[in-house]
């Protein structure tokens, strides 16, 4: 069975690059793309990374219930 690494093992240094390139591929995701279209109004003067943000928030936000 694959072992989950602590936050103590993890490198920090490694995590900004590790979420640009996970930004980009939400960012290019159809998914995002389709989310953006339907919240244009309410994205409106929001960073991508924002963005990013609050589509991650509610994706998980949806799939626990």
């Amino acid at each position: 069975m694959a072992q989950i690494p602590s936050a103590s093992d993890r490198h920090f240094s490694a995590d900004p690059e590790i979420w640009y390139s996970l930004k980009c591929a939400i960012a290019t995701s159809s998914g995002f793309q389709r989310w953006q279209v339907e919240h244009h109004t309410q994205l409106q003067g929001l960073h991508l990374e924002q963005q990013v943000q609050r589509y991650l928030r509610e994706t998980l936000e949806t799939l626990a219930y």
